[in-house]
């Protein structure tokens, strides 16, 4: 059954409660703050446990097991993720669905992750690995149900607007955790070729490393506490029950959904099209994402708040994206929006493949090189190109069902998401080891481009629904109040 038209009080206009919306990307706040500060720190942790455990000064060597580690974490992800999506479906508490789980897993995560740094410090591998461990855990516990509140209080039409919104509340998050790179820097902490951590605790200062962990727990947990104080899960869920049917009868998909009948060939077919294409995406951003720091420090020798800086510039680029990204989708779809975006961001990632190889990188015994230029302009175009993709691929997911599964179906696009970020990293440090020289960094960004090229290629055949009968009110008309 074709989606059927629109009714003239279907076709009358949606208004996006911007202030709500913004409320409740605190919650995805205390997520990209917590990655931020786990993704620029931990790799490097744990490629100096494994180089002292090995007894190796060679950080190729190791960086096989790095990968596996990083993941492991996205392996629990895997499984858990859906897991909880699932629960929080069929949870019913005075406090609503979603909010114990966000609640249990914030506490758990703030009061773990200050322990990280603490026990690298103390050269404790098997102590450093099980709270991260702790983290990752906990961090799954409540990552679903905060990504699934937006569409749980966001009619279907105005998914890609908000989740721009609280993407970009997201970003600042990730933002205050750049930031603390920057203030405290990772290759200062280690010294000349590690010199400082290996002689022992006392030669290295913790703060520098503990500082930035601590800011992310106390952020977290104020992110948490506000969320909690503004947004009344229950009774904001009863009030936009009838925007919400509404909604329905307006989604971009091939074939109307239904809790009552199961996904048509035409939407099956869609769905996994796009986790597919997204696994690849994932493949190739959390493949550089992850080994990107260790890309700075021992290729091309230069300080870790560089990347932290150009970790920033990609965050304007994404903030960028995620304000116009909605807007875009809005006159091209969804689909073709993030078409371009996977284009420009390929663009950018091709351009540094080639500068890599055309621009050798100086010799250096420490972390004194400049870090190139180029990279901040390419970091800059691939965060605007990948918020293309993120803020509208989310939604063309969660479109495919009604609000009884938002959950479920987070859970599947984050199960894609999660298995390409347990694929990359064992995938690229194998590479790494294999060809086991430092030039072997060199083919950190042609691993992205291909993986990024695939996507490109499956996202192509996925069907653009793009309607064009619903009214979306912009501007100061689009604002509404909690009581609307």
């Amino acid at each position: 059954m074709k989606t059927k038209s629109v009714s003239n009080s279907t076709k009358s206009s949606f208004k996006l409660n911007y202030k709500r919306t913004m409320l409740i990307g605190f919650a995805f706040f205390g997520i990209l703050l917590l990655w931020q500060v786990y993704d620029s720190w931990c790799p490097t942790f744990l490629s100096e446990l494994f180089k002292e455990a090995f007894h190796t000064d060679n950080e190729t060597e190791v960086q096989y097991l790095v990968g596996i580690m990083m993941a492991m974490d996205n392996l629990a992800a895997l499984i858990l993720l859906p897991i909880f999506g699932h629960l929080s479906d069929k949870t019913k508490t005075p406090i609503g669905k979603r909010m114990p789980y966000i609640l249990v897993g914030t506490f758990v995560c703030a009061t773990s992750f200050p322990f990280i740094p603490v026990l690298f410090h103390y050269h404790n591998m098997a102590g450093t690995i099980a709270m991260m461990a702790i983290v990752v855990v906990f961090s799954m516990m409540y990552r679903n149900p905060a990504v699934s509140l937006m569409p749980d209080m966001t009619p279907k039409p105005l998914r890609s607007k908000a989740n721009g919104i609280i993407n970009i509340m997201g970003y600042v998050g990730g933002a205050c955790g750049t930031f603390a790179g920057v203030a405290f820097v990772l290759s200062d902490y280690l010294g000349e070729n590690s010199e400082n951590w290996l002689a022992g605790p006392t030669h290295s200062n913790i703060w520098i490393i503990e500082i930035p962990f601590l800011l992310a727990s106390a952020l977290m947990l104020i992110s948490a506490i506000v969320l909690f104080f503004t947004i009344k899960e229950n009774k904001i869920e009863k009030e936009m029950e009838p925007e919400m049917k509404r909604g329905e009868e307006v989604t971009e998909t091939a074939d109307a959904v239904s809790d009552e009948a199961p996904l048509s060939k035409a939407n099956r077919t869609m769905l996994f099209l796009i986790l597919a294409a997204e696994f690849f995406w994932f493949m190739a951003d959390n493949g550089i994402g992850t080994f990107m720091g260790n890309y700075t420090l021992y290729y091309l020798h230069s300080s870790t708040s560089s990347n932290q800086v150009n970790t920033i510039i990609g965050g304007l680029g994404s903030v960028l994206g995620f304000a116009f990204g909605g807007y875009i989708a809005a006159k091209i779809g969804r689909k073709w929006t993030a078409f371009t975006g996977l284009g420009l961001t390929g663009a950018a990632l091709a351009i540094w493949a080639i500068l890599t190889f055309a621009i050798p990188v100086p010799a250096s015994t420490g972390s004194d090189n400049p870090f190139p230029w180029y990279l901040f302009i390419i970091w800059g175009v691939k965060g605007f190109g990948m918020s293309l993709v993120h803020v509208n691929s989310y939604p063309m997911v969660v479109e495919l069902c009604t609000s009884k599964k938002i959950g479920a179906y987070t859970g599947y696009y984050y199960a894609s998401s999660m298995a390409a970020q347990t694929v990359t990293p064992v995938a690229l440090g194998s590479m790494l080891l294999v060809l086991g020289h430092s030039d072997a960094w060199k083919f950190l960004p042609i691993y992205a481009v291909t993986c990024l090229a695939i996507s490109f290629v499956i996202f192509a055949f996925v069907k653009n629904v793009k309607t064009s009968k619903t009214e979306i009110k912009v501007g100061l008309e689009g604002i509404g109040t909690d009581e609307d």
